[in-house]
């Protein structure tokens, strides 16, 4: 309902001297306020030359707002124009949440946009930690608003298989296998003692034969160096796709290096002149791009830093076809992002072309102490245990309801707690209560049209949850366009408890006709918007709890 008003406020910037799209149309954190407020007033306060409120005046008399829009309009504070929707348009929202249904909340802007989405991307050197988990939930949140608004999105996977760390697990596995058929071996310095490869080793032995065992040492750890990613990978898989998540793309590190990828970027940044040799190393220029300071390519012994297969990955993203490009990167992974930025940049690629999602850690703590690891890992609490004590749907809620840049501390009781204080369970059991509305009325809740009178709901509780509804749309256009998913767990606890305090406090059944009709109208409408907000996230609207 307030794309007309922008719309409208967007012509009067542009007549008044100001920029349409610098303003801010949103809804105020307090009900007094009205139902949406903007700032363009102190947006153009500076072009006209006259005081923030004196130029509110001018925006509200330029308004060109059809009828049936706006009930009232006022200034507030330093030059805040509030706004309260009319009746009119509060009956053509509710229309129009049950007429799209499953649809509503969807938008288009992002037709005809390809979009790459690299998230989870860990060494297939181990099972997945609660910290891949936080990075899939978000990846996947992220591809799912960026899906809901029309873009073409590809899920991808980064595989690091290429590099000292999987020598080691090559290394280590042999010594497993060793091992497992009852031979002195000692896991080399800096490898992967885990109990996980154990059963690794059992797996290659069921493959290959104990036969496999007797092979040279170098034969059989270059064997291993096949083998072991192999079962990481297929593990990682399982584990993700049991948690929900499914990528479209697995793209290999080492493949870059096979099919000429590094020398081919590297003589494209030579050739444009982006290189210099300097102590017998390679660098390229990207402090005249943004970074801080110049990166080295290869190294003076002839070795290639992390840096050039990195640039050489997303090069081959954009000649893939991709606009956009958004990676989901570790903390540890923060101060990476200007040098990045800096090479894309100074290859001709515009800013926008170039995003990333940060993860901060993840604590688990179960009877307020915090979880240290798993038996299976030895090192760490592993993805599926999480979700296998708490539910897939428990996970992916905690992991998205915190800004993912924030540290966040999992608490496994609250995610299995059966209560209100449980967010995820708060917000499932509004929808089953709107759906045991249905059920005890013995009504299919779509058998309800969406032609309800709005005047026909007589308590400041149906209008509070009416208005939140239709709230929606604006949260999952903002979420998708800031690539934050915990915007729309937030907008969820918001209409449950909404919700929850309508189904306490205003009877649906026995009602007059009309306020029945009306209330059943509104009680569709809330499961609509309910499942629609869990499903976006990937997670279950239940009829029952």
């Amino acid at each position: 309902m307030s794309d007309v008003l922008r719309q409208a406020l967007a012509r009067v910037a542009g007549q008044l001297g100001g920029d349409g799209a610098a303003f801010v149309l949103e809804r105020p954190r307090e009900a007094g306020h009205g139902d949406l407020a903007t700032n363009l007033a102190m947006v153009l306060a500076k072009a006209q030359k006259a005081p923030p409120r004196q130029v509110a005046e001018r925006v509200i008399a330029a308004l060109d707002l059809p009828p049936g829009v706006v009930s009232r309009t006022e200034i507030a504070g330093p030059g805040f124009i509030n706004f309260w929707l009319a009746e009119d348009q509060l009956a053509a929202s509710l229309r129009t949440i049950i007429e799209a249904g499953p649809a509503y909340g969807r938008h288009d802007f992002g037709a005809g946009v390809k979009v790459n989405v690299e998230f989870v991307s860990a060494n297939p050197t181990g099972p997945l930690h609660v910290g891949h988990g936080r990075g899939a939930a978000l990846g996947d949140g992220i591809a799912a608003l960026l899906e809901w608004s029309g873009h073409t999105v590809t899920r991808e996977f980064y595989i690091n298989d290429a590099g000292v760390q999987i020598d080691r697990l090559a290394q280590s596995l042999w010594a497993r296998v060793q091992q497992a058929v009852g031979r002195q071996a000692e896991i080399p310095e800096g490898g992967y003692h885990g109990e996980y490869l154990k059963a690794d080793a059992e797996q290659v032995l069921a493959r290959e034969g104990r036969s496999f065992a007797d092979l040279s040492a170098e034969e059989g750890i270059a064997r291993c160096r096949e083998l072991g990613p192999l079962l990481q990978r297929e593990e990682q898989d399982r584990d993700l796709a049991a948690f929900g998540v499914r990528f479209r793309v697995f793209y290999s590190e080492q493949s870059i290096y096979d099919r000429g990828g590094i020398e081919s970027t590297l003589a494209l940044l030579q050739e444009r002149g982006l290189t210099f040799e300097e102590d017998g190393a390679l660098w390229f220029r990207t402090s005249a791009h943004g970074d801080d300071q110049d990166r080295v390519l290869r190294k003076r012994d002839g070795s290639y830093t992390y840096f050039l297969p990195d640039i050489a990955y997303h090069v081959d993203k954009h000649d893939r076809g991709f606009d956009r490009v958004i990676d989901v990167w570790g903390a540890d992974h923060h101060g990476y992002i200007p040098r990045v930025r800096a090479a894309l940049r100074a290859l001709g690629y515009p800013d926008e072309f170039f995003s990333v999602a940060v993860v901060q850690l993840v604590k688990v703590v179960r009877g307020g102490e915090e979880v240290k690891m798993s038996k299976r890992s030895g090192e760490f609490v592993t993805l599926r245990d999480l979700f296998e004590e708490v539910g897939v749907d428990a996970a992916r809620y905690f992991f998205l309801m915190r800004r993912s840049d924030s540290q966040f501390v999992f608490d496994v009781d609250l995610a299995k707690s059966q209560t209100e204080e449980n967010p995820v369970f708060y917000v499932q059991m509004a929808h089953a209560r709107m759906s045991g509305i249905f059920r005890v009325a013995g009504l299919d809740p779509e058998s309800i049209g969406g032609d309800a009178r709005v005047e026909a709901l007589p308590t400041e509780d149906d209008r509070a949850l009416l208005k939140k509804l239709t709230a929606f749309p604006e949260v999952t256009s903002r979420a998708a366009r800031e690539h934050e998913p915990h915007r729309v767990t937030g907008y969820l606890e918001e209409l449950a408890r909404l919700a929850h305090a309508w189904y306490h406090k205003c009877r649906v059944l026995g009602e007059a006709p009309e306020i029945e009709q009306a209330r059943l109208t509104l009680a569709r409408a809330s499961r609509i918007v309910l499942a629609n907000g869990l499903g976006l996230l990937g997670l279950s609207a239940p009829d029952r709890m």
